[in-house]
């Protein structure tokens, strides 16, 4: 790479930043380069661990799990006092601090900032700031958001309230906004996952994703989007495990199903779209290569290091270091990657850390900040505040039965409560599946509602709960939802409790029923008989707060779908 393209964006650096970039490359062995290509991950603060991960392993970054502030600090200290060069220290912030210190502030998933009824864009940028603050406050340097894909298939169990919504007009716009907030703060941000998720139903946990859209198509859509990040100066790009067989063939008329790979492993779509056509100069990094999405495509000792000959400059988490190292290796000496390949990708990964000023920050020993400062910003009042407001306005009533609502003591002093959540399914509960319900239960007896929780009775066919045994003991239902999209989870819908679906919603012409998603916002797919239904695309307790209020009728519901609940009415009435 020539030292023009370091001055340019998105890197932007001055005289001395290139010459330390020249330099540090200069005095690496080829050894040292290839470690750099690798960045890693820890979960804690354990000083053996993470002195011998800097000292010995020496790769180019580490991204952190969520952990205490101090906790966090203390690993990135470790890390970055025993690593000759800096490191690049990231976490996924896609919804605010929260998601790289506990005591973080979660201000909201895109997917609520693109309900808000008005200051999206505002809020975008302040999601990219608070992230940003308080991911710095905890000695990080990149962030690894915004989510620049697009919620198009309703049935993806990884896209889902990670999205600005299924409109590319939005996600383009709240995209740029969030880039521009985390890079006005002096983080780096990382959008993702180029060429775009969202377009089919899989999981590239466990299979890779196909983006079927033809070339047209793409440009207009998920073109745009990019294309807007890019202009906003964003220094990192997250490549995923998404086949793109619409440009494959573009660049390769003849092209065969075989002959179709992963954008990570495609230098068509990494090195042909986005540096080419798209003209992206920043750092690109692969989603995690511990993925099936990836790995079940080629043999391991051929993917490691034909993610770096792709174009991509980073490679993410590894399944074996020591192995995946020897294969990088072994790929140099093949010669699947180049040696002039390694030096641009080197170059890159040096020029991020440059335009960070990690090379500076080192020098003067603040590459961490100072104690009293993170912990003022971390959770402040001003984020926590943001983080109300969002979480209140994004709710959205989607259908509203009239006389319904407000749903008061006064009117409907006996609840009955449905909580639907992974018990349903015998699956391993995640902590907030259970608990949003709960959380909710309680805040309903606290405004003065008599709250039964349902259970299914006994039996089957001819000896199931009389209907009026329900309708004489309660005033109005409930149901309470709390599924959301995860990795390694291939669908996010309701099992209905046995026998026979028995907390399947049947009262709705004899009793008020109000449906309630804490997260998912297509249930209404599985109860499209429900006429009064709430999206809340979160279940913090501010969201709760607001829900509560807002079913009360002490303040209106405001939010705007950022998608297409109804699905086109295909499945509907």
């Amino acid at each position: 790479m020539s030292p023009t393209s370091l001055t340019e964006s998105p890197f932007r650096l001055d005289e001395t930043a290139v010459l330390w970039v020249e330099e540090t490359l200069a005095r690496m062995s080829e050894d040292e380069k290839i470690r750099q290509l690798f960045c890693l991950i820890t979960y804690d603060d354990d000083e053996q661990a993470l002195t011998r991960l800097a000292r010995e392993v020496k790769p180019g970054g580490v991204m952190c799990r969520p952990m205490p502030l101090d906790a966090c600090r203390r690993a990135a200290r470790i890390m970055q006092d025993n690593s000759d060069v800096p490191l690049l220290l990231s976490a996924n912030l896609e919804s605010g601090g929260a998601q790289a210190v506990t005591e973080g502030t979660a201000l909201g998933r895109p997917m609520q900032i693109a309900a808000l009824p008005r200051e999206r864009t505002a809020f975008a940028e302040r999601l990219g700031r608070v992230s940003a603050r308080e991911g710095m406050a905890a000695g990080l340097n990149w962030s690894f958001s915004p989510v620049a894909d697009i919620d198009f298939n309703w049935r993806n169990p990884i896209t889902n309230t990670r999205t600005f919504g299924s409109d590319p007009d939005t996600v383009a716009e709240l995209t740029a906004a969030c880039v521009r907030g985390i890079e006005s703060e002096g983080m780096a941000a990382c959008a993702k996952h180029f060429p775009g998720d969202g377009r089919d139903e899989r999981d590239q946990h466990i299979a890779p994703s196909v983006n079927d859209l033809d070339v047209e198509g793409w440009d207009r859509t998920y073109g745009q989007v990019w294309r807007r990040a890019i202009r906003e100066g964003v220094r990192s790009i997250m490549v995923g495990h998404i086949l793109f067989p619409a440009w494959e063939r573009r660049e390769d008329p003849g092209a065969g199903r075989e002959d179709l790979l992963p954008a990570s492993v495609s230098r068509a779509v990494v090195t042909g779209l986005l540096r080419e056509h798209l003209g992206f100069g920043g750092l690109i990094v692969t989603d995690s290569s511990t993925m099936a999405g990836l790995a079940c495509f080629l043999p391991r000792e051929r993917l490691v290091p034909m993610t770096i000959a792709a174009g991509c400059d980073m490679f993410l988490f590894t399944k074996d270091y020591t192995e995946d190292l020897s294969f990088m290796k072994s790929g140099l000496e093949a010669g699947i990657i180049t040696r002039e390949r390694l030096d641009q990708a080197v170059t890159r990964i040096l020029a991020l850390k440059a335009s960070l000023g990690l090379h500076e920050k080192q020098r003067a020993g603040t590459l961490i900040p100072p104690e009293k400062a993170a912990h003022a910003v971390v959770g402040c009042r001003e984020h926590r505040q943001w983080a109300g407001t969002v979480a209140a306005e994004a709710i959205t009533l989607v259908r509203e039965e009239t006389g319904v609502l407000p749903l008061t003591p006064e009117k409907y002093p006996r609840l009955l409560f449905v909580p639907l959540d992974d018990r349903q399914e015998g699956a391993s509960v995640m902590p907030t599946d259970t608990r949003q319900n709960e959380r909710l239960r309680c805040a309903l007896e606290e405004a003065g509602f008599r709250v039964t929780v349902f259970r299914p009775a006994p039996g089957f066919e001819g000896m199931m709960t009389p209907v009026r045994e329900v309708t004489d003991s309660f005033d109005a239902i409930i149901y309470a939802a709390s599924l959301a999209t995860r990795s390694n989870r291939t669908t996010v819908r309701i099992a209905w409790a046995p026998p026979m679906g028995a907390d399947v919603p049947v009262y709705t012409h004899t009793l008020a029923t109000v449906f309630v998603s804490l997260d998912n916002p297509y249930h209404l797919i599985d109860v499209p008989q429900v006429r009064t239904y709430i999206n809340c695309y979160a279940g913090t307790d501010d969201v709760i707060r607001g829900l509560v209020d807002r079913l009360l009728g002490r303040a209106a519901f405001s939010g705007v779908s950022p998608v297409d609940v109804e699905v086109g009415g295909k499945f509907g009435f």
